[in-house]
């Protein structure tokens, strides 16, 4: 299995808005319930940290980063996401695209990443856990998802070369 990373292209968003919706539909991956329009997503998140996976030929993932804030203090924080396309899951995709994000990440000066995670998506957590973020806490009924209140497991990643002193 060769899995190809490289910078996501407007061209795959139709692609990647599917793996998205796939994501969506398992209820343990987002508290969204539509994917947005590509003018939407794409003014939300980092234009420099943006990747897909790609499998014989055909994007499998996709990886990126939003600002935590505008505040300059927090510059070099992000919040990562991160969807492997139903058929690809278990397939090891996020072991090659999360670790290429977070270098990334480090390449365009992020010191610290965090994601919120909910508890019953262990494969995740698992995947994030390997890739050296640590769990903080479980942030309790912190919204709700079709009527029902959910907690997430708020996680970080602090980089070992950016911010280092």
């Amino acid at each position: 299995m060769q899995v190809v990373i490289e910078a996501m292209q407007s061209g795959d968003w139709p692609v990647v808005r599917e793996i998205y919706l796939q994501g969506i539909a398992t209820k343990n991956a987002t508290f969204e319930t539509e994917a947005p329009a590509w003018e939407k997503w794409d003014a939300a998140h980092r234009q420099d940290c943006r990747l897909v996976a790609r499998l014989d030929d055909q994007v499998v993932g996709w990886a990126a980063l939003s600002p935590v804030s505008s505040r300059c203090v927090y510059a070099g924080v992000a919040e990562e996401s991160i969807y492997i396309a139903e058929s690809a899951r278990g397939q090891g995709i996020g072991k090659v695209l999360l670790p290429a994000l977070v270098e990334a990440s480090e390449q365009a000066g992020i010191w610290m990443l965090q994601t919120g995670i909910f508890p019953e998506n262990k494969a995740s957590i698992h995947l994030h856990e390997w890739c050296g973020f640590r769990v903080l806490g479980v942030r309790e009924k912190i919204g709700q998802l079709d009527g029902v209140w959910r907690d997430v497991a708020f996680m970080e990643r602090r980089s070992k070369v950016i911010g280092v002193s």
